[in-house]
């Protein structure tokens, strides 16, 4: 199942991608008034027209694949095995610090002199 969640999120993003792209070369509405004096669209691969039908399509298809890959990808998300317990159960747990059993003073340490056992910080 995780092969399958990465090959459709894989997909999702490049038609994601493309779907950018598509959107940034089309031309606005107001372009078309500069097609109709003879600004050259006219002669264009698609014709004075079709490169506009031909570019709305293909976004639009590629929009129709994308909102399919959200639903896919959401599907595969809410069918994954569910986790019983709470986030804090499945936390990891630090060992306790272990305190000295004897004082320095009694193992043998050197204790600086004047120094008391109440300015020694703990």
């Amino acid at each position: 199942m995780n092969w399958l969640f990465s090959l459709v999120l894989t997909v999702h993003i490049l038609v994601a991608i493309a779907i950018i792209g598509l959107v940034l070369v089309q031309h606005g509405k107001g372009a078309d008034m500069g097609a109709a004096f003879g600004s050259g669209a006219s002669g264009s691969l698609f014709g004075s027209s079709g490169s506009a039908n031909f570019l709305s399509r293909s976004t639009g298809v590629l929009a129709t694949v994308f909102f399919i890959t959200s639903l896919v990808l959401a599907y595969v998300a809410s069918s994954a095995p569910k986790t019983s317990g709470s986030v804090m159960q499945e936390a990891v747990q630090s060992a306790p610090v272990t305190q000295p059993a004897v004082a320095p003073e009694a193992q043998g340490a050197a204790v600086p002199a004047g120094s008391k056992e109440k300015d020694i910080p703990r």
